[in-house]
């Protein structure tokens, strides 16, 4: 590309770039990305400190792989109608376009077993709401972070629902994917649209699952995406006011807690911390009554032996093992035979063809973690 590299240059075909991706012209976003990241190049090879070396090349690649993109959308109908839909859209006005409002229905009567999880979070979020002239009384403030953090399948987002419930809260969920835009500078707006969102409402609960990808270890060689994301985070976890009668609370959830940005852990932000581990017995007990409701039961099948039959396994193995139980008598009767009730020894079948989906060395990670926060 033949021309005299300036910084509104690169700027005016950065622009076009992700306008053209906007609103679906994927080829001609291709050719602007791609002049726009040649820009940026050139503009690396003369600049005076390392520093901006590094941030100049590491722009340029975020632009190619956007480039790199836009032949693949350029294929997807779906994907150029969505991006149709934004640009007629107020986009930039307000997060209710990508942010998921709930009112859960889901309380802590609907989850089985974990009575000393529930415990522990109701002496830590939802116990100051129930009694806050008590709670100012003694200095307890309402709202703030809390990590939920345990092996897959074991209920971490009903109990966040939960929380939502019974503190009669706005249930925010987002992902980090909708978080993570593609567009330079855009992430950190949309984590201040979710804020502020929040915010609006009397009391909120925001719920960000995968906390580890959007908060992950920064290291010196991390992209700068998340080297301005994390900061962001950090930024508007301290800023929000706990005294105040618009409570937030802001609930991660996390099968690898040991990948998170430790700053993310200290007091002022994710101040509690809840291990939510694999269901003990009363729990895989009320599952197991739960998964086989409303199935036709053999009079042979004994809960009680299922129970310790399944010691080990997550409440997502045992709704599965409960599906592929009631499978067998189904494909016996679509084939002719008469149809029957589930036995016990199909769910047995299941279970010996089903090993439990956490393994043990995974627990001791979890147990270390829960111990030390490392």
């Amino acid at each position: 590309m033949n021309m005299t590299v300036s910084f509104s240059t690169f700027e005016r075909l950065k622009s076009k770039g992700v306008a053209s991706y906007k609103s679906g012209e994927y080829l001609a976003a291709k050719t602007y990305l791609v002049d726009a990241a040649e820009c940026m190049v050139e503009m690396a090879e003369s600049a005076k400190t390392a520093e901006a070396r590094r941030q100049h090349e590491e722009l340029a690649a975020e632009l190619v792989d956007l480039a790199k993109d836009c032949d693949k959308l350029h294929q997807s109908p779906r994907e150029a109608k969505a991006r149709q839909r934004e640009k007629e859209g107020d986009s930039g006005s307000a997060a209710s376009d990508w942010i998921v409002r709930d009112k859960p229905t889901i309380g802590f009567g609907d989850i089985a077993g974990l009575e000393d999880v529930k415990e522990e979070i109701r002496l830590k979020m939802i116990y100051p709401f129930a009694h806050p002239e008590l709670a100012k009384r003694y200095g307890i403030s309402t709202g703030g972070g809390i990590l939920l953090f345990g092996p897959p399948g074991t209920g971490k987002t009903m109990i966040a629902k939960a929380i939502a419930h019974e503190i009669d809260a706005t249930f925010f969920v987002v992902s980090p994917a909708q978080m993570l835009s593609k567009w330079v500078g855009e992430a950190e707006q949309n984590i201040q649209k979710l804020f502020d969102a929040a915010k609006a409402e009397p009391v909120s609960v925001i719920f960000l699952d995968e906390t580890e990808a959007l908060v992950p270890k920064r290291k010196s060689g991390s992209s700068t995406v998340m080297q301005r994301v994390v900061p962001q985070i950090l930024q508007e976890l301290e800023g929000f006011d706990r005294t105040s009668d618009r409570a937030l609370l802001f609930i991660g959830a996390t099968n690898k807690p040991w990948m998170l940005d430790e700053a993310i852990l200290r007091p002022g932000r994710l101040d509690a911390k809840v291990y939510v581990d694999l269901p003990d017995a009363p729990a895989r007990y009320r599952l197991l009554e739960i998964y086989f409701d409303d199935r036709p039961m053999a009079d042979d099948v004994d809960f009680g032996t299922l129970c310790d039959k399944l010691k080990g396994y997550s409440g997502a193995d045992v709704k599965n093992i409960a599906q592929q139980a009631a499978q067998l008598p189904f494909m016996e009767a679509i084939s002719g035979s008469e149809a029957r009730s589930i036995a016990m020894n199909d769910v047995l079948t299941i279970i010996e063809r089903t090993p439990p989906s956490v393994h043990p060395s995974d627990l001791i990670r979890y147990e270390k973690f829960a111990e030390s926060g490392k």
